[in-house]
């Protein structure tokens, strides 16, 4: 089994784009209605993780910041707890799962270090759950 077996492509995945304003970095996680998102580059790279609780904590440490004050500020001025760590399509799927186990979506690189989508922890588990009931 490798990788492309759990990968949901990058088509089908909410991103926000490294340029982008605190503002539209809001938005895009509201709408998306996930908790996090990877961040990619003008040139396709995976940037980093965007997460609900590090806007929070922007937002809240801008005691009079409004709507309208947020769309000129960039996204790389928020401070990121911590960066869901990538794995290459060529990676074992003992890297993956080792990845997985402490996040809850691994993005995944190709040969040049371009983002090409996320493996999600819930779709291991579904997989997991599918062989466990095939096996009972």
């Amino acid at each position: 089994m490798n990788i492309l077996f759990f990968l949901t492509p990058k088509a089908e995945v909410a991103c926000v784009d490294a340029e982008s304003t605190l503002r539209q970095a809001i938005e895009k996680l509201e709408n998306s209605g996930f908790a996090a998102l990877p961040i990619i580059s003008k040139q396709g790279r995976y940037v980093g993780t965007i997460s609900e609780g590090d806007l929070l904590w922007f937002v809240k440490h801008q005691a009079d910041l409004n709507l309208l004050e947020a769309e000129d500020i960039p996204l790389a001025n928020v401070p990121r707890r911590r960066d869901n760590r990538a794995v290459s399509i060529n990676s074992d799927m003992d890297s993956l799962f080792e990845k997985v186990y402490n996040q809850n979506f691994v993005p995944v690189t190709d040969d040049e270090g371009i983002f090409i989508g996320i493996v999600t922890r819930k779709d291991i588990m579904h997989h997991i759950i599918k062989q466990v009931k095939m096996n009972d």
